[in-house]
């Protein structure tokens, strides 16, 4: 059953992926054609049925510029899409010389299974976060984040490093690179036309033509059902996103388990990561791609990812680990500086305790002799 629900996954994504493109270019010609519709209806106060059609005739003149931009974004998004990404979270590839035990981790997973090495990179920021991107092989990549790189252990980032090749081998990489690309191109577009829209309405830009003897309030409809249009092209593009089906987390967890054989390792990555993966610089559509996210939908209605106590749940019951609930992560405390107040004893302050390996100053007994000076001949015996 498991490898049928994860293969009958990957083929599910790549269906999603040609239905998104194709949603993608549905969504652009709509907001053609309300914006159409909003021109008409600022420049002519005719029947309803009139603006209509005349919107759909300027839909068909526009269709082919509509079609051309469309490509054109989606080919910018293909080759630019990871540089955009990269300047948002601040990833920048590494080598085995820069970080030789990441490296090492990711290569030995990939040589188990024969996956051809994704792109490593680290993002410079404290939040304990990991994401894969790309659209082929040839761009596929894993980002780290230095706080995650610092709080889990080689067991726990191996873990992770195999989360991210399980969305890469599943396909979930690919289809969340693409919904990405509608949401842009969808904001892009509505935002455009809402723009003009505002600017007609307050600059006057547009004139309506036809005296009031022609005047049969279809302008006014026309206004509200183009802004309708608008509204809930702008709304699917979001829930293009939300629909993307939870399920790859479960089972990117599950491959993670299947590379490593240590479902132990992946929960309690995830138990470090939960709530301590903000990426504050990243936008949302970043956010969806990462391992955890925080950034969860009303009434987790909209939630991009399962929450981490399901996920645990199921790690436990499905792959044999064990919960070691919630994780609080000590602080290191700075160089010089005790991890504790030394408190004091009854005749004062207790002098500050020696360093391991502090070197011993000429004319003082050392520590572990209990304060006995050395004899002629060396130290004394206890």
């Amino acid at each position: 059953m498991a490898a049928y629900g994860l293969y009958s996954h990957i083929q599910s994504n790549r269906r999603r992926s040609i239905a998104l493109l194709i949603g993608l270019f549905f969504l652009v010609y709509l907001l053609v054609f309300a914006g159409a519709l909003l021109a008409e209806a600022l420049t002519t106060d005719a029947p309803i049925d009139y603006l209509v059609r005349a919107a759909l005739y300027d839909l068909t003149k526009s269709f082919p510029f509509a079609t051309i931009g469309t490509i054109v974004w989606i080919l910018i998004a293909y080759k630019f899409h990871q540089s955009m990404i990269d300047a948002v979270t601040g990833g920048h590839e590494v080598t085995r010389t820069e970080e030789p035990k990441l490296y090492n981790l990711l290569e030995n997973l990939c040589i188990s299974r024969g996956i051809t090495m994704p792109k490593l990179k680290v993002a410079d920021d404290d939040a304990l976060n990991a994401f894969a991107t790309g659209l082929n092989e040839k761009q596929y990549s894993i980002t780290v984040t230095r706080g995650l790189m610092n709080a889990l252990n080689d067991a726990e980032l191996e873990a992770v490093l195999g989360h991210e090749l399980t969305h890469i081998r599943n396909g979930d990489v690919r289809m969340l690179v693409i919904a990405v690309v509608i949401a842009g191109a969808i904001s892009f577009f509505g935002e455009m036309v809402f723009r003009l829209f505002f600017q007609s309405a307050f600059y006057g830009g547009f004139r309506r033509r036809g005296g009031d003897s022609d005047r049969k309030g279809g302008a006014g409809l026309a206004l509200v059902i183009a802004i309708a249009l608008i509204v809930v092209a702008w709304i699917l593009s979001i829930v293009i996103r939300f629909a993307l089906s939870r399920q790859r987390e479960y089972l990117a967890d599950a491959g993670s388990v299947e590379l490593t054989k240590n479902p132990d390792a992946m929960i309690s990555a995830l138990r470090k990561i939960e709530g301590r993966g903000e990426l504050v610089s990243a936008n949302s559509a970043v956010m969806e791609m990462c391992i955890d996210n925080p950034r969860q939908g009303f009434a987790d209605l909209f939630a991009t990812h399962p929450s981490v106590d399901s996920r645990v749940e199921a790690l436990v019951k499905y792959a044999g680990g064990h919960d070691p609930g919630p994780i609080a992560l000590d602080v290191p405390a700075e160089p010089g500086q005790l991890s504790a107040p030394v408190e004091d004893g009854p005749w004062g302050p207790r002098d500050q305790p020696e360093q391991a390996g502090d070197p011993i100053r000429p004319g003082e007994p050392p520590a572990s002799l209990g304060g006995q000076p050395d004899g002629p001949w060396g130290p004394h015996r206890g």
